[in-house]
């Protein structure tokens, strides 16, 4: 298949709109025109055998992976970008071997071919929605493992598989409901899918190759090669690479300039990275990230860190000096790790008040207390932000859907090549879903501890969130949690126990989730010219596979490996200790026993942090009314509240080495090469990303299984390690404070 467009197929036409315009038959956004056909092969084969077969095998064997990996001290994430590749191959080879006869399915009309023809792009595309489905983290085994790993209670099989599949299941419904808004919408162009759009048709598309150049492919396996071949440095040879603290190598012994420069744990000044895996590993690829965007979460990000957090830490707001500048941790008055035993009733199960007054308020350091704060601005923000920016163009979608008026070219190819999935499917698997997960939290003596009317409220929240969030996610590829703001409600509303809170906090921030993952894919197919139906039936398999295996993984290692997640337990160099999972168990305690009233509400250290509401929701408003008195000034309705107040948003698990280099690589290439070589960029920039990505994942798992796997990590050589070499940026500067880190001095 050709996706060069001719001149005929490029002929400017007036839009079925139902007005006049003089767009040409294209996208309205520049970056989809450059990169994404606007030609279809509506007779190409793709729910084959070859895509069940390659589809389903890579989902299971990638949920498998991930789960398996994921309680090890070493974790490893393998994308579906991994697979992508890996299957190509794989299906030319059953094209070129597999016997082309059909076969009948017996006592039935129906009969399938091993081999339909040639491997094409849109069984690639199903294969790779397929394996994307068994990348995702299935957020409710981390619920599972709390249970029986860390509480040492017991959970009914039943009620954990009903609540793996359920939390995963939900978003359909709520993908089904705003589809229209955020996939037919030529305005939803969701950037991060122009990558995949971009390695689909380097892998696919037959050029030739320009004079003195590469073609698309050769660039990317170039791209590929080098990435896997350099990673090696930064994950084994060298890894303090991944990050350099100028400051801290220059001034070793200041704790104020180590607080300052440390990437790590400070406020990361001169702190840079020769890593990829730094760049994108937690902050997303910057290439597929709009120029805008970047330049909203950077201002975000200088105004909180280099100016709101300066000032409060060295004021010493919320007595900030006894603990850490960075850290994602809680800590008592003395300025110690919390100990969460003294405040929890291992019998009953609930919060122990008394020990909770005779031993100390919980305390968290500056970062993260602004970090909450942060993230209940940016919500609140988003919701004014889309009624404001986008409210009129929902109302038209809305009106525009009833009345089958269409946008561009590519909604208007996937409407007359194609039927549309029915809403009554979504429905149907919504109403099915909340009967089940009501039934899993009700029944199972309520081993889950949440009430029926707390899943409705979950889902309510959710249902409220994925449009705004949706749209701000479509459009800037950022897109804002419910992790928070769900911990925070149920806090309030169901305290002292730390199940119900997660069960909560699962159901309404995963659901929304899976149903901006949902739309994501759909919106690939919608790029990419897949039959919608299709495409629904594959993520419809593919979660409940994947769903399955992650249950059935995590079941396996919680049953069969003594002490899993108990370091105090398992013998020395044991693998399995649940980094991730430790968090989450502490979550639970803080949030769920503990509860928001002695954190934020009146019993706490932070009740101020709520106005942080009344900040976001009120923000977008001046951004508003100067676009409308300056309507000629086009960069003021650029400026994203939602995104600018989140800028900093991402610190835990990202650092601040994370960010310098996100927004070096992101500002270069969407500026300054955008502007200046924009056929290059067209051509180039996301098979770029694909191949950084790639290459990565690709030397990762052969370091792990080769070498880590074996407890053989990386070299530890001139002093340097994966460490950035700041340890004097986490001490704590008030007076008379001690901590275990014998290097920290102790001010008087």
């Amino acid at each position: 298949m050709d996706f060069s467009a001719s001149p005929k197929e490029l002929k400017p036409e007036t839009l079925d709109t139902g007005e006049q315009s003089d767009e040409v038959n294209d996208s309205p956004i520049e970056q989809v025109r450059l990169t994404v056909p606007i030609t279809d092969d509506p007779t190409l084969p793709f729910l084959t055998f070859r895509t069940w077969f390659l589809g389903t095998i890579s989902c299971a064997l990638l949920a498998f992976l991930n789960q398996f990996f994921g309680y090890r001290q070493n974790g490893l994430y393998i994308s579906s970008v991994s697979a992508q590749i890996v299957v190509l191959p794989i299906g030319k080879l059953m094209a070129a071997y597999l016997p082309t006869r059909r076969i009948r399915i017996p006592m039935t009309k129906w009969s399938f071919s091993l081999n339909p023809g040639p491997f094409n792009l849109k069984e690639h595309v199903l294969i790779t929605i397929f394996a994307n489905s068994g990348s995702n983290s299935v957020y409710a085994m981390g619920i599972i493992t709390i249970v029986k790993a860390f509480y040492h209670r017991e959970l009914h099989p039943l009620a954990a598989m009903l609540l793996t599949q359920t939390t995963q299941m939900l978003g359909y419904g709520w993908a089904g409901i705003f589809r229209k808004f955020l996939v037919d919408s030529p305005y939803m162009w969701w950037p991060d899918n122009l990558v995949q759009v971009s390695l689909f048709r380097a892998l696919h598309d037959v050029e030739r190759r320009p004079k003195g150049g590469l073609t698309r492919l050769q660039f990317f396996i170039v791209v590929l090669v080098s990435s896997f071949s350099y990673y090696v440095v930064p994950n084994y040879l060298f890894p303090s690479i991944t990050a350099i603290s100028v400051v801290c190598l220059i001034w070793k012994n200041s704790v104020t300039a180590q607080q300052v420069g440390s990437g790590l744990k400070g406020l990361g000044i001169g702190s840079l990275a020769l890593d990829w895996s730094t760049v994108a590993g937690f902050l997303g690829s910057p290439l597929a990230t709009p120029g805008f965007a970047i330049i909203n979460i950077l201002v975000g990000y200088v105004l909180i860190v280099y100016i709101v957090i300066p000032i409060a830490y060295w004021n010493n707001l919320f007595e900030a000096k006894r603990f850490p500048l960075f850290s994602p941790h809680v800590f008592d008055a003395t300025g110690r790790l919390y100990n969460v035993s003294l405040v929890l009733n291992e019998t009953t199960f609930d919060f122990n008040r008394q020990g909770y007054d005779d031993y100390s308020k919980i305390h968290l350091s500056i970062f993260f207390v602004f970090t909450y704060g942060l993230s209940f601005a940016t919500l609140a923000a988003a919701l004014s932000h889309v009624a404001l920016f986008h409210g009129r163009s929902i109302w038209e979608q809305t009106k525009a859907s009833f009345q089958h008026k269409y946008g561009d070219v590519h909604t208007r190819l996937m409407k007359k090549n194609y039927d549309q999935v029915p809403q009554w499917w979504f429905y149907s698997i919504l109403v099915l879903v909340v009967a089940l997960a009501i039934f899993a939290c009700e029944g199972f003596g309520r081993q889950l501890q949440l009430p029926y009317w707390g899943v409705l409220l979950a889902m309510s929240l959710a249902l409220v969130f994925t449009l705004p969030i949706g749209v701000i996610k479509a459009t800037t590829n950022q897109s804002p949690g419910l992790n928070v703001i769900t911990e925070l409600i149920i806090g309030f509303m169901y305290p002292g126990r730390p199940l119900a809170n997660v069960t909560f906090k699962t159901y309404g921030y995963i659901s929304m989730t899976q149903a901006l993952m949902f739309l994501s894919d759909f919106k690939l197919g919608h790029y990419m010219k897949i039959p919608p139906k299709s495409m629904f039936v594959v993520q419809l398999v593919g979660t409940v596979i994947a769903s399955s295996v992650y249950f059935g993984t995590a079941w396996w290692l919680i049953t069969t490996v003594e002490n899993i997640c108990d370091p105090t337990k398992l013998p020395q160099g044991s693998p399995w200790t649940c980094p991730g999972d430790d968090v989450f168990y502490n979550a639970s305690i803080i949030w769920g026993v503990v509860g928001p009233l002695r954190m934020f509400g009146r019993l706490g250290l932070y009740p101020k942090m709520n106005y942080f509401f009344l900040i976001g929701i009120l923000s977008p408003i001046p951004v508003w009314v100067l676009a409308h008195v300056f309507p000629d000034k086009k960069w003021i309705k650029l400026i994203n509240m939602p995104i600018l107040i989140g800028g900093a948003g991402g610190f835990f698990p990202a650092r601040a080495v994370n960010f310098m280099c996100w927004f070096t690589v992101g500002i270069f290439f969407n500026f300054v090469v955008y502007r200046r070589f924009k056929a290059w960029w067209a051509r180039h920039n996301y098979i770029l990303s694909a191949g950084l990505d790639a290459g990565v994942a690709f030397m990762a798992i052969l370091c792990y299984f080769t070498l880590q796997s074996h407890n053989i990590n990386g070299i530890s050589w001139w002093g340097l390690d994966l460490d950035d070499h700041c340890p004097l940026a986490s001490c704590p500067t008030a007076p008379g404070i001690k901590v275990a880190n014998p290097k920290c001095p102790v001010f008087h």
